[in-house]
């Protein structure tokens, strides 16, 4: 093959490299604008994942890049004159310069023909079966064919500057400086015997009221080295970057995402690779990983497709591509965890620490465990103590009190709906699938939305609270879960709005009532599903007045049942939700327009039920945090949602997101919604539950010890498993203790569950080939 790359840069040589050891025959030609000592930045970071992928795709050049590599393994800290470290993280620093040597050495040794000084204005001049546009950031034919590629750039929030500094670090250090203006935060490591990278960032914000907009680029180096004078240790800052002037120096990092990778010009492929394909944010050190692993996934790809060109490349951009996108959340998160330092900085620094190595959410509790065991368990004792323990306890076995309540452990039961009432009557079904799940673990329970009448029900299989029976069936339950299990339970009272007179979940779930409908309010007319739902029409105020009075009566109710916690139910598009949205609100009085008059009459529903429920029993609110659809709620009307029903009265907030419109578009994954919590949580200074994804006590533990929620929600596992929690602490080796009751009649599963897990644990610990890290590493991705 005739093979053209645009771009000197890692991705551009490596390809090229691996193309001409693939096959000798190969006419392989790289074409790079700058000339061949320049480059900007200083040095670049590799995990030791990423190494072995380079020494099983080409072990020369791999050799000759480990040997001019620093490695270390702990990562530093520094905040409010604290420090904390972290070992055990395998990271290599090596210069941007060198790393470029070496592939361009290597390159001219297989043949591989560089022309420096070639600046491609148009790729219709390459004559080539193949034209690789490594052509960077800024890439010039990204932008000529986005009608196929369809880029997405998004300019992030913080501007930073990319320096060097002769001040050698012998860890991967974060620095963070609070001043008049805000948090500044510094990115540091070693990459060879004389010279360390030094990123400084600050939101946008912060940077433009320091002044440094204004300064000239000395000025903004010097302004820096006054700033981080003590991690710097005297030592000054250098800029590399002789092309820019003043603030120039000084980017806000594009997060490119391309939906396509591969143009056919009408003569040859144009395959996108590197930074002209994706970017990943440099807290997570993946820019040049991503450029290297593209480019040995390409070479696999033609090699293994014996000729077929068009055939590798579907099959390499349907797999990179979907590779590529887990780095880019994860560098998502971790991106926007240095946009909100301010937020993070409320935590104690041991906490704030742990915060920030568990940022991406690819990191998690037993991945750091592995890592250093020893960090953790003095993180674990730490929190323990601030949990009132004198000893270390896995995060999610901690206890947790709000105001007279006290939780056992940090688990909780999703309310989910079970559709198994009888005129709204719970019975021998709900006794039997609550009072499982109390027995096996969880430190509260709760039942599924509760409806404050007849016609607030989303089905006619829906549990009530408008009789005086359905108060004495209810307290038949709580009377069975406080005899028998050392959790607590809830009650979640909520009006379907729109959303109700459907059909059970599994006869046609949204779907309207074949027969026996009954009329539906909400705060405006409203049709869930266009053209097939009923219409519900506007809430008058008298309709308001007695459905208030409705939720107190349930209130009351619940309290007479003997419930030792109450939730109000603002979320998911039902009635309370309908006000708060304005993709259901469009009232055109008191209580439409502005989110302060939108929240009006959820508010005054939570007062009524706040008068009547203890003040030492806790009271919360579920609200949905992101309806997901342009013109909806978004993250930051949730922190004034959250804020409003605080000064009300609510004592935590339960955050979910969505189903208030079937447009919504959400963005699935692991724990996708916990950063809604965190957002609450340490803007507001409210207690909160992160519910979504959360699967694992891994995930548990990291959301619990992170600060990013106070309790944890796990719905579809615990309707698996009702004895989730205790076979979770089995899974992790946590034999008994703080936070962990079995039953007495369930010892021998106890004894069993230990028994298999240990013999996993051990297993996988004797892997060949894999240390444990390596395994853990793998399992996750990292």
């Amino acid at each position: 093959m005739r093979i053209t790359c645009i771009g000197g840069g890692p991705a551009g040589l490596y390809f090229a490299l691996l193309m001409k050891q693939q096959n000798p025959a190969n006419e392989v030609t790289v074409l790079e604008r700058n000339r061949a000592g320049d480059t900007f930045g200083w040095g670049v970071v590799f995990s030791d994942q990423t190494l072995a992928a380079l020494r099983e795709a080409d072990p020369k050049t791999a050799g000759q890049i480990l040997d001019a590599f620093n490695h270390w393994d702990d990562i530093a800290v520094h905040i409010k004159g604290s420090t904390q470290v972290s070992g055990g993280h395998g990271f290599c620093g090596i210069g941007r310069m060198k790393l470029l040597n070496i592939l361009q050495d290597r390159c001219t040794e297989l043949g591989v023909e560089i022309r420096y000084q070639s600046d491609v204005q148009d790729d219709a001049d390459i004559d080539a079966d193949l034209i690789i546009a490594a052509d960077g950031l800024n890439s010039r034919v990204r932008t000529k064919y986005a009608t196929t590629y369809q880029p997405d750039i998004d300019l992030r929030q913080c501007r930073f500057v990319w320096l060097g500094t002769t001040k050698l670090f012998n860890a991967f250090t974060f620095d963070f400086q609070q001043t008049e203006w805000g948090w500044f935060q510094a990115h540091a490591y070693r990459f060879d015997e004389t010279h360390s990278t030094f990123i400084v960032e600050a939101p946008e914000s912060v940077w433009q009221a320091a002044g440094l907009e204004a300064m000239s680029k000395e000025e903004g180096i010097a302004f820096c080295e006054k700033l981080f004078a003590k991690v710097l240790d005297g030592h000054k800052l250098i800029s590399n970057a002789s092309h820019l002037r003043g603030s120039a120096q000084w980017i806000r990092f594009p997060r490119v995402v391309c939906k396509r990778w591969v143009h056919h010009n009408g003569r040859a492929p144009v395959v996108l690779m590197g930074d002209a394909a994706h970017t990943a944010h440099f807290s997570i050190g993946s820019g040049t990983k991503l450029a290297l692993e593209d480019a040995i996934g390409l070479a696999r790809d033609i090699g293994a497709h014996g000729g077929d060109l068009t055939a590798a490349l579907q099959h390499y951009e349907a797999t990179r591509s979907i590779e590529v996108l887990r780095i880019q959340n994860a560098a998502r998160n971790s991106t926007e965890w240095f946009e909100n330092v301010a937020r993070h900085a409320n935590l104690e620094p041991e906490q704030f620490a742990y915060s920030l190595l568990t940022r991406s959410q690819r990191i998690s509790h037993e991945n750091l465990r592995l890592r250093d065991a020893g960090y953790v368990e003095r993180f674990e004792h730490w929190l323990g103590q601030r949990s009132g323990i004198d000893k270390a306890v896995p995060p999610m076995f901690t206890p947790f009190t709000l105001k007279g309540l006290s939780l056992k452990n940090r688990v909780v039961v999703s309310p989910m709906a079970q559709y198994s009432c009888v005129d709204g009557l719970p019975g021998d079904y709900h006794l039997t699938h609550l009072g499982a799940r109390a027995m096996g673990g969880a430190g509260l329970v709760f039942a599924e939305m509760t409806c404050p009448s007849a016609d607030g029900r989303i089905t006619p299989g829906c549990p009530g609270l408008y009789t005086d029976d359905q108060g004495a069936a209810w307290k038949r339950i709580v009377d069975f879960v406080h005899a028998h299990s050392t959790a607590k339970i809830a009650i979640q009272i909520g009006h379907a709005g729109a959303k109700g007179s459907t059909r059970v979940a599994w006869a046609g779930i949204d779907q309207p009532l074949e027969s026996g409908n009954w009329p539906l309010i909400s705060a405006s007319p409203q049709q869930y599903l266009d053209g097939v739902s009923q219409v519900s029409r506007a809430m008058t105020r008298a309709d308001m007045d007695r459905v208030r009075e409705e939720f107190a009566a349930a209130t009351k109710r619940a309290l007479a049942a003997g419930f030792d916690w109450l939730e109000l139910h603002c979320a998911h598009g039902y009635l309370l939700s309908s006000f708060i949205s304005p993709l259901t609100n469009q009232r055109s009085d008191e209580y439409g327009g502005t989110l302060e008059n939108r929240l009006r009459y959820p508010l005054e529903v939570f007062a009524a039920m706040r008068t009547i429920w203890p003040q030492d029993r806790p009271m919360s609110v579920r609200i949905s945090a992101h309806d997901w659809v342009q013109g909806g709620i978004t993250p930051e009307d949730a922190v004034q949602i959250a804020g409003a029903f605080k000064a009300a009265g609510a004592d935590l907030i339960d955050v979910s997101s969505g189903q208030v419109s079937k447009k919504e578009r959400p963005t699935y994954g692991r724990m996708w919604q916990t950063p809604f919590s965190e957002s609450i949580r340490n803007r507001v200074g409210i207690a909160t539950i992160a519910v979504g994804a959360i699967s694992e006590a891994d995930h548990v533990n990291s959301i619990i010890a992170a600060g990013r929620a106070d309790l944890c929600a796990i719905a579809r596992p615990h309707l698996a498993n009702p004895a989730w929690t205790l076979t979770e602490a089995a899974r992790i080796g946590y034999l008994g203790g703080q936070g962990v009751d079995w039953p007495q009649q369930y010892q021998a599963g106890k004894v069993q569950l230990e028994r298999e897990f240990e013999r996993q644990r051990s297993q996988a610990a004797a892997g060949p080939g894999m240390s444990a890290l390596e395994q853990a590493n793998k399992a996750l991705g990292v």
